[in-house]
């Protein structure tokens, strides 16, 4: 029976939390995310608060030549990493909309987001 995310979920839930730049989280989780994919896991995707910038069109290297996410984000179809969900609220307080963002994602609300997590048997924040 399908949850009333209409989504199957995964072996493995990655939140993202942080920006592309700044921190190294957002590519670490990112990296956990391929890894566990390329050993057969499905991967859930959520991208939190600044996480969402993550997925802003047009991203660049940040300062000091610290490595762009894109070019990993492109990747995630490749290794089947096809469930993205972004957080509604950090849509709405970033001033993004769906459309403003690189890959094809759902939106979720807070409710759905913690049947998100409970339905997912491993989850790792990033």
């Amino acid at each position: 029976m399908k949850s009333d995310l209409d989504l199957e979920p995964g072996d493995l839930l990655v939140i993202l939390r942080h920006g592309p730049h700044g921190t190294s989280w957002l590519r670490e989780g990112l990296d956990a995310a391929l890894v566990a994919a390329a050993f057969g896991r499905r991967v859930s995707l959520l991208f939190m608060g600044e996480g969402v910038s993550a997925l802003v069109t047009g991203q660049q290297a940040g300062p000091l030549g610290q490595k762009g996410t894109a070019p990993t984000l492109e990747m995630l179809a490749m290794y089947d990493i096809e469930t993205l969900w972004v957080e509604d609220e950090a849509l709405s307080s970033l001033g993004l909309a769906e459309g403003d963002l690189m890959l094809p994602t759902r939106p979720l609300a807070a409710e759905a987001i913690e049947r998100a997590v409970a339905a997912h048997p491993l989850v790792l924040t990033f």
